[in-house]
């Protein structure tokens, strides 16, 4: 990938603490050189996080930073565009964080399509708390909390948020960091709420879905002959795929669904909080008068 800024910018000097061979380093790489190929600066990019082994993220990239508590990252990343919808605002969390404990505020997100980037670190277990099963955990996976095999059916992301309303879903694979930028890119381009699934081996606690497992199953969507993301019925049928064949790239793609944002009364004469505050550094008696209307 070419890019026009350099990616170096978003480096920082905190010491990565993730475990050797960690998909988390492929995804921070992908992220800061889709951002790069953008040309958004830092001080542009709010980043937010959970409760986790990837929510550690933030402390890596020199950006805007918010780690909030577990399974919450999507409900604060909403509230953080409303209040200044000039931010880049992107929510970086594990599996278990968004699909297990913030499971009710990930549906409601797609449902409500804000203007964010949701990239979901998937290695399918619980990895912070050394090893239990997730739910994106295949049936009969072994782990410490599932001795005699998860009895559960996994999780499915992209058929939950195609369901529940998403604008934009899509997949991508931790070995290929070069193709996950690009997937990356395309997400936060979309006008509207972007899911980016991405697969990616625990190397110390799932030794079932490694990196050899994956490279022998998945294959680019944009090399699907015939293949076209806004196709909802399509799209569905590749969400189920699973197994032998595993597709990444952009599941779907719907353009001009109206954002969260925009549906938001208080945003209509284009004061967000972010301007009132500027505002209220030294209000005239008239703009305190409106100030004060707003608010009380």
């Amino acid at each position: 990938m070419v890019t026009k800024m350099d990616a170096k910018i978003y480096d920082t000097s905190v010491e990565v603490t993730w475990c050797a061979g960690c998909g988390d380093y492929a995804i921070l790489k992908a992220l800061k050189l889709a951002l790069a190929e953008l040309e958004i600066a830092p001080h542009q990019v709010l980043l937010v996080s959970g409760i986790g082994c990837g929510s550690k993220l933030p402390d890596y990239m020199n950006a805007n930073g918010y780690m909030t508590i577990h399974g919450r990252p999507l409900a604060v990343a909403t509230g953080a565009k409303l209040a200044n919808p000039d931010l880049q605002v992107i929510v970086v969390n594990g599996d278990g964080d968004s699909y297990g404990i913030g499971g009710n505020h990930f549906v409601h997100t797609c449902r409500r399509n804000p203007n964010i980037t949701q990239i979901v670190e998937n290695n399918q277990i619980y990895g912070l708390t050394k090893g239990q099963y997730s739910p994106t955990s295949d049936a009969g996976f072994i782990t410490t909390t599932s001795p005699d095999g998860a009895i559960e059916a996994a999780f499915n992301p992209a058929a939950i948020a195609l369901a529940a309303g998403a604008t934009f879903i899509a997949r991508s694979f931790s070995g290929d960091p070069k193709h996950m930028a690009g997937v990356i890119a395309q997400g936060v381009r979309h006008r509207g709420y972007a899911l980016i699934d991405v697969l990616q081996p625990c190397v110390t606690f799932n030794r079932v879905n490694t990196y050899a497992w994956y490279r022998e199953r998945v294959y680019h969507l944009e090399e699907e002959e015939g293949y076209e993301p806004s196709d909802r019925t399509a799209a569905w049928h590749k969400a189920q795929e699973w197994g032998e064949r595993i597709p990444v790239g952009v599941i779907y793609e719907v353009e001009g669904v109206p954002t969260y944002e925009d549906q938001v009364k208080a945003l209509e004469d284009g004061s967000p909080v972010s301007r009132l505050l500027e505002l209220a550094r030294a209000p005239s008696p008239e703009q305190y008068e409106s100030l004060k209307e707003r608010f009380v």
